[in-house]
């Protein structure tokens, strides 16, 4: 090996070993590939409570994880501050570190992306939950999801579960987004009942984003609907959602989670016995088909990628076997929304 590729593979490893400030330092390697300059290089901004909220941050990580299996490389995870005041920081960070392609992991960061994409015309971005069609930066994808008519299935789910007729949904933070989970929820309850009755409260308003990083606020919220008659809560509020599955398991009483399988995140077996299905929200499948077409070369940037049931982008969860017995009415709500006879609303 000649001096300058001994310097080249030092500096390398040096990256790799504090590739990650989420997990003590520790990068992630698909294999021992080709040579370290040529391995990719993985950018990860995440939303509020970072890896670990068992929900969003680590569905993100985990389609990295996955692409990384295939095409061996490194990932850096940033996190937000207290106040998430430094997002464009993080962007820029990673990308001034040779980090490509960066994803930013929530909608919050789409008033800063544009113009960090600008500054960085030879790295390629992608942010979850936030168009990017309309700020034509050709190095920039939005991965959007179609939240309510993976919500529909929850509300059919929960409408065909309950007992009394009544149910409850906790969204995070008040911002469309969460309203999309919100609208779809209510459509499919009152789809299978007319008349049930549906409580909704968000955690904190617009802005304030630690409605997505507070448990005992979740725990409140979903305890107030339970103690009222609910006997079902869905909740769409990152990791204030383990407030909600514990006032379920105090309550005896279900809930259903979301972003991941929550029934397999939770540690807690009274709180997994509580969770009757998540809806899932495939972040992962999404991050790991943008880093496979960013490495093939396949991947049309300025664009934005719609992930719904038709591709398998949302759905509901089958682990643990509680909704087995009303499977076969959940899988007619998803053909008639595939099909364009259910047409989903994106607002309450």
């Amino acid at each position: 090996m000649t001096k300058t590729a001994a310097l080249l593979l030092a500096g390398s490893l040096a990256l790799a070993a504090c590739a990650s400030d989420e997990d003590g330092g520790t990068g992630s390697n698909g294999g021992d590939g080709g040579a370290a300059a040529e391995e990719l290089k993985v950018g990860l901004a995440y939303d509020t409570g970072g890896r670990g909220d068992r929900s969003f941050n680590d569905s993100a990580y985990a389609g990295v994880e996955a692409a990384l299996e295939a095409n061996p490389g490194d990932v850096s995870e940033l996190s937000p501050n207290s106040d998430a005041s430094n997002r464009a920081d993080l962007l820029t960070q990673l990308a001034d570190e040779g980090y490509n392609p960066v994803i930013a992991v929530g909608f919050a960061y789409g008033d800063v992306i544009g113009e960090v994409a600008e500054q960085y015309p030879d790295t390629t971005f992608a942010i979850v939950d936030s168009s990017v069609a309309e700020i034509g930066a050709d190095n920039l994808t939005g991965l959007l999801f179609a939240e309510e008519q993976g919500s529909f299935l929850a509300g059919v789910a929960a409408a065909l579960k309950t007992t009394t007729d009544h149910v409850g949904f906790v969204g995070g933070v008040e911002t469309p987004l969460i309203e999309k989970f919100e609208a779809g929820f209510i459509a499919g309850a009152q789809a299978v009942k007319p008349e049930i009755q549906i409580d909704s409260s968000y955690l904190t308003p617009a802005g304030d984003f630690s409605g997505f990083n507070d448990p005992a606020k979740g725990q409140i919220a979903a305890q107030g609907m339970f103690d009222a008659g609910a006997d079902i809560v869905y909740h769409a509020a990152g990791g204030s959602g383990l407030g909600v599955f514990q006032a379920a398991a105090a309550s005896n009483k279900r809930a259903i989670g979301v972003d991941s399988d929550q029934y397999q995140t939770v540690d807690d077996p009274a709180l997994q016995a509580v969770i009757m299905t998540s809806m899932l929200k495939r972040v992962d499948n999404a991050v790991e088909n943008f880093i496979t077409q960013f490495v093939d070369g396949s991947l049309e940037g300025g664009t934005d990628v719609i992930n719904d049931l038709e591709s398998d982008g949302v759905g509901l969860a089958e682990t643990g076997g509680f909704i087995e017995d009303i499977q076969g009415q959940i899988d007619d709500y998803r053909q008639q929304i595939i099909d364009g006879e259910i047409e989903v609303p994106t607002t309450p």
